[in-house]
C-alpha cells in the first residue's frame, strides 16, 4: 500500500514537472534548468534567443555546461566575442533540427539537417545514441515550442 502510493505519488510529480515544462519555449526551460549555463550565454551572444522562443518546432541537441568545459581552454571565450558571432550562431545551428524529433524518431535515423545547412550523423547501438560525438545522455524534455535532448559534448560543423 505506501509503495503503491509513493509510487503514485512519484508518477503525480513526474507528470506534473512534464506538464510544467512543456508550458516553457526551449530557452526558458534551459535558463530553468541550471544546467545549460554557457549554452544560453552563447545563445544571448548569437542573437537566437527570439528564434529559439519562437513558434518552431525545433529539436534541439543541448550541450551541458560540463560538455562546454571540455573545448579547448579559450575556445569559449573566443566565440562568445561580437567579431565571432558568425561562427558561433552557426555551431549552434548546427545543434538544432528544425521540426520536433522525439527520442523513438531518433533512434530509427542515421543523420539529420541541422538549421545550420549541414547534416549531423546520428548512430544507434543498443540504448546508446551518438549524435556525430556527442552522446546522448537525457531525452524527450519537451517544450511548448519543441524538444531538447542533452548531449555530453558540444559538435561541430565541418
Amino acid at each position: 500500500m505506501i509503495r503503491t502510493t509513493l509510487f503514485s505519488v512519484a508518477a503525480v510529480v513526474g507528470l506534473a514537472f512534464s506538464a510544467q515544462a512543456a508550458e516553457k519555449t526551449i530557452v526558458e526551460t534551459a535558463v530553468g534548468a541550471g544546467d545549460f549555463n554557457t549554452l544560453v550565454a552563447a545563445v544571448k551572444a548569437a542573437g537566437l534567443v527570439e528564434t529559439l522562443q519562437g513558434d518552431g518546432p525545433y529539436t534541439v541537441f543541448a550541450p551541458t555546461d560540463k560538455a562546454f568545459s571540455k573545448l579547448p581552454e579559450g575556445t569559449v571565450e573566443s566565440l562568445l566575442k561580437p567579431e565571432n558571432k558568425d561562427k558561433l550562431t552557426s555551431i549552434l545551428l548546427y545543434h538544432v533540427v528544425p521540426g520536433k524529433v522525439m527520442a523513438a524518431d531518433v533512434v530509427k535515423l542515421h543523420e539529420a539537417e541541422t538549421a545550420q545547412g549541414s547534416k549531423v550523423d546520428i548512430k544507434t547501438k543498443g540504448k546508446k545514441v551518438m549524435v556525430d560525438n556527442a552522446k546522448v545522455i537525457k531525452t524527450d524534455i519537451e517544450c511548448s515550442n519543441g524538444v531538447i535532448h542533452v548531449i555530453d559534448a558540444v559538435i561541430l560543423p565541418e
